[in-house]
């Protein structure tokens, strides 16, 4: 099942510091040594300083940081509840925007730099170490041209904006003010229209391209916002749905407003996008679909690697690891087989599981409210693991039409810090035989509790961290622990039906398969339809599931690497805290201290953890 967490990507899209989206030892070892280490966590210090003073001077730097950030990039703004700057969208690919960025990033690191990293304890010593690899990062991440791809089919901010415009996201539409805002948004959303454009073509010149498969699917997502008539758009939902306390001349207003602007800029825009892509930029577009085949593209897939895994192994140790992983879990799925009595190999297994009616939905209504029921039934037994629970509810509701087609098959967006809109866990109900009955319980555990809603919201909720940690981070963390909480099925009480534990192996599968198939289609040669293959020989997912994830690392390079290597950096690690421990490890304890340091690097994660052991000893 394909899965995307929206709050993370959209900040990964939208937000200026750590992610963008070296050798190892054995394969089934992850290193975890960061890509750009914070050794140098005082270069520049020459003097010590008291604990104190470092410690406030931390503070204030990493706070006017996170400040300056937002105001670049008010989008981040808006996903964390802060409102100031709704109405803006920033030019995040214009050059001005990105030589901003880069002179604040460079500006804070040098600053962080001065402050005494021997002073500092604990959490302190944490944040300072987190932001400046996240600086180091961004700082040499700039030195690849992404701007000059800025729109490809799985995240863009043309699919973004609508979303934010469609009402039913994080853009609030209550106030007059609010209405207004958006309004401001939508002048600024045409300004970057023209200016993806612009690096388009820059992008032709200097063999910057994406590949064709990619251009073809995102044509559509664009014409579907090229309307006739106003109340035909997706933007139009603000006005039809606008709150009956508004006076009356403000609605008036509003309403003329929202029509000239959806007739006399949206539709405009995005067919001026559209128009570009299918008639100028197209005929450019390379079939190639290896990262490696861009200008410099071997170094910027493997940095795109090191930072979405926070690890040093190379694209060769991943791909390895993946193999083995993939064997392994082969394995697992001929046990299940064997215990159900299937009569038939294991490719027959997979045809039968994607094919017989039983296992399916016959409705999109029904699928989501077997999710319902399945959140009350883990809800009930997350006492067995855990102490610490989220303030923030969550709801589960179905991918919207008009980026169904393209989207991940279930993601998750966090919830707003002050309350006022919860957790979101969104189910595509395009292709229900894609979303199989069995492996409900396994993406439940990933997408909501205790994956990604457990994690994103205590995380946002840790009101003592600073603000860049509360609401950034790092995805081989965050993706880590979603699959990680995949694999407590059991102890949850769960996973009693054989086929259900066959959902959760072969959701696993997916990541374990990620790992080949990425580092397959950018480093080893692989075309698009040998990952395919690839992909449907190991698993029962949808061949349309399987075409739209190659599609998406296609389109993504590196970011679903993460998964499979958090996964098993946690469960190396609770296995050596259970080892080293004894009859004193705590489950809940462990679970407490992984989620309350915030989405850490994994070195940064395992030397906690380390400390966490020896204080229990």
């Amino acid at each position: 099942m394909k899965k995307g967490l929206i709050g993370v990507l959209a900040m990964a899209l939208l937000w200026g510091c750590s992610n963008d989206p070296g050798s190892a030892g054995e394969a089934k070892r992850v290193s975890s040594a960061p890509a750009a280490t914070a050794t140098a966590v005082n270069p520049a210090a020459e003097t010590e300083e008291s604990a104190e003073t470092a410690s406030a001077r931390l503070a204030s730097l990493v706070e006017a940081y996170f400040e300056e950030n937002l105001e670049l990039n008010p989008v981040s703004a808006t996903f964390i509840g802060d409102s100031r700057y709704n109405d803006r969208l920033g030019n995040s690919i214009g050059p001005e925007h990105r030589a901003a960025q880069l002179a604040m990033e460079r500006r804070f690191l040098e600053a962080a730099g001065e402050i005494d990293g021997d002073a500092l304890e604990d959490q302190d010593l944490l944040t300072l170490e987190v932001f400046m690899l996240g600086r180091q990062e961004a700082i040499e991440g700039s030195e690849f041209p992404a701007h000059l791809l800025p729109i490809n089919q799985m995240f863009s901010l043309p699919s973004l904006m609508a979303m934010l415009g469609s009402g039913r996201s994080a853009q609030p539409f209550a106030t007059v003010t609010d209405y207004d805002n958006f309004l401001g948004r939508i002048d600024d959303f045409t300004v970057w229209v023209d200016q993806a454009i612009a690096n388009m073509r820059e992008g032709v010149e200097k063999g910057v391209v994406q590949p064709r498969v990619i251009m073809e699917k995102v044509l559509p997502q664009l014409a579907v916002h090229v309307v006739d008539e106003p109340e035909q758009s997706l933007f139009w939902g603000p006005v039809a749905a606008m709150p009956e306390g508004l006076a009356e001349e403000d609605r008036v207003r509003l309403t003329a407003a929202y029509r000239d602007a959806i007739a006399g800029q949206i539709v405009p825009a995005y067919s001026r996008l559209h128009d570009f892509i299918e008639t100028e930029y197209m005929p450019h577009t390379r079939e190639s679909v290896a990262w490696a085949e861009l200008p410099d593209g071997a170094d910027w897939y493997a940095y795109r690697a090191r930072v979405s895994t926070t690890t040093t192994l190379s694209a060769r140790a991943i791909h390895e690891l993946g193999l083995a992983e993939v064997a392994r879990i082969r394995s697992e799925m001929e046990q299940v087989r064997d215990s159900v009595g299937f009569e038939g190999d294991l490719a027959a297994f997979f045809e039968y599981l994607k094919t017989d009616d039983t296992f399916y939905y016959d409705n999109a209504a029904d699928l989501l409210d077997g999710y319902r029921d399945l959140k009350n039934r883990i809800d009930a037994l997350l006492p067995v693991l855990f102490s610490d629970f989220p303030a923030a509810d969550y709801e589960i509701r179905e991918v919207e039409a008009f980026r169904a087609q393209s989207s991940a098959g279930a993601s998750y967006q966090r919830p707003a810090p002050d309350g006022s809109r919860p957790g979101i866990f969104y189910v595509n109900t395009h292709n229900l035989r894609a979303q199989p009955k069995y492996g409900m319980e396994t993406l439940s555990l990933h997408e909501a509790s205790p994956g990604h809603h457990f994690q994103v919201s205590i995380q946002q909720e840790l009101t003592e961290l600073p603000r860049f940690r509360r609401f950034g981070g790092y995805t081989a963390y965050v993706e880590g622990w979603a699959l990680y909480a995949e694999s407590l099925g059991r102890e949850l009480g769960l996973f009693t039906d054989p086929y259900q534990y066959y959902g959760k192996l072969n959701d696993e599968q997916l990541r374990a398969m990620r790992l080949v198939v990425d580092t397959g289609l950018h480093t080893e040669g692989w075309s698009r339809e040998q990952a395919i293959a690839f992909m449907l020989e190991n698993s029962s997912l949808a061949e349309s599931d399987v075409v739209a994830e190659v599609e998406r690392y296609i389109a993504i390079p590196g970011q679903a690497l993460s998964y499979k290597i958090g996964q098993i950096k946690i469960l190396e690690l609770r296995a050596r805290a259970e080892q080293k421990l004894g009859d004193k490890f705590d489950v809940k304890a462990f679970h407490s201290m992984v989620l309350r340091g915030g989405a850490l690097p994994m070195a940064v994660l395992e030397a906690r953890t380390e400390r966490w052991i020896a204080a229990r000893m």
